[in-house]
């Protein structure tokens, strides 16, 4: 759905690509199951909203374009902290390129990664940089991911508002950003907290593959391990790394914000983080390209459970997916045809 889809490293027996796959696996059937009866009528009625975009003022697609652009800018840079000879150039059009892989072909995520460690190679990365650059890039993007519904329950219980301003807008996302940071730093930093995350984390799979018949877990020593991974590879600079990988998601949901703003809804920023979160986890599913039609369902029913009237939400899901997902898309081929004036590519 964002422009941050983590993509699969290529030594995929890690315990987090296990994880990954087990989450996403366990979300799809349950989505199936409940979604797929309604998703055609409910993307027919997002599609249909299309006539309603020019009620948008143009100066919120700007503001959206711009935080996207943010969003994507904080995924480079976090590729340039893990390979610091890596040029904004190569690290623009390789995430880009990859991004649009990832999101239109067969195991989108799998081949995406093996787009953007073959483009990182052909730029001089060597295969050990390029491969430890993808695995600490997609463990810590998936962590930064997952970490936001817990944001959004904490800011649910404290009944964090977002009122009628867009420095408001500014100071939640500076919420957001904080939370995710802490908590980044405090996996990063202790291991007791790991330990118990890793334990509940544990109890859901064992609960959840239990009802699907499949024998699913994680244990908290594996998380401790992909952890001690990252830091192998990042070094010193965790610091850095936690920074991008928060405002990379940051600024994506606040495209999301900014549309329900340009739309006339009142969001209330906890309950959208919940909502975003839960759509974030759908466009990982491996059953439609990007997960196309179930990101827009889920999107706009939570959104709708939120409290947002269902054309606002219908709206600005349009709105936001255009921007997050359609503009990405058509920028990957231009991105490739600028590597490949650069760099000399066989097929």
């Amino acid at each position: 759905m964002s422009s941050t889809e983590v993509v699969a490293t290529p030594s995929g027996g890690d315990i987090g690509g296990y994880v990954r796959r087990a989450v996403v696996m366990a979300i799809g059937i349950i989505v199936l199951s409940i979604l797929a009866p309604g998703v055609v009528d409910r993307v027919l009625d997002v599609l249909t909203s299309a006539e309603r975009l020019r009620t948008i003022r143009v100066g919120w697609f700007v503001v959206m374009v711009g935080l996207e652009i943010a969003s994507f800018a904080c995924m480079w840079w976090l590729i340039r902290i893990v390979l610091p000879g890596v040029s904004w150039f190569v690290a623009g059009t390789s995430q880009l390129t990859s991004n649009a892989v990832s999101r239109v072909v067969p195991g989108g995520a799998a081949v995406g990664g093996a787009t953007l460690y073959r483009m990182l190679s052909v730029s001089g990365v060597t295969p050990r940089q390029a491969g430890g650059a993808l695995a600490a890039t997609s463990i810590v993007s998936t962590a930064a991911l997952f970490a936001i519904p817990a944001s959004g329950l904490l800011m649910a219980l404290f009944g964090a508002p977002v009122p009628e301003s867009l420095l408001s807008v500014a100071v939640a996302g500076g919420v957001l950003f904080v939370m995710l940071v802490a908590i980044g730093a405090i996996g990063i930093r202790f291991t007791r907290p790991l330990e118990l995350v890793g334990r509940g984390l544990n109890r859901l799979f064992i609960t959840v593959g239990g009802w699907l018949r499949q024998s699913w877990g994680v244990t908290p020593s594996h998380l401790v391990a992909e952890r001690d991974r990252l830091v192998a590879v990042v070094g010193k600079k965790w610091p850095q790394v936690t920074i991008a990988a928060a405002l990379n998601w940051v600024f994506d949901y606040l495209t999301l914000v900014a549309a329900l703003y340009g739309v006339g809804a009142d969001p209330r920023l906890s309950l959208v983080l919940i909502a975003y979160s839960g759509a974030a986890v759908l466009a990982m599913i491996p059953i439609t390209p990007g997960g196309f039609g179930f990101v827009e369902v889920g999107l706009t029913t939570l959104l709708v459970g939120s409290g947002i009237s269902t054309q606002n939400a219908l709206l600005a899901t349009l709105a936001y997916r255009i921007i997050s997902f359609w503009v990405p898309l058509a920028s990957g081929l231009f991105a490739w045809l600028a590597f490949r004036s650069r760099f000399q590519l066989t097929e």
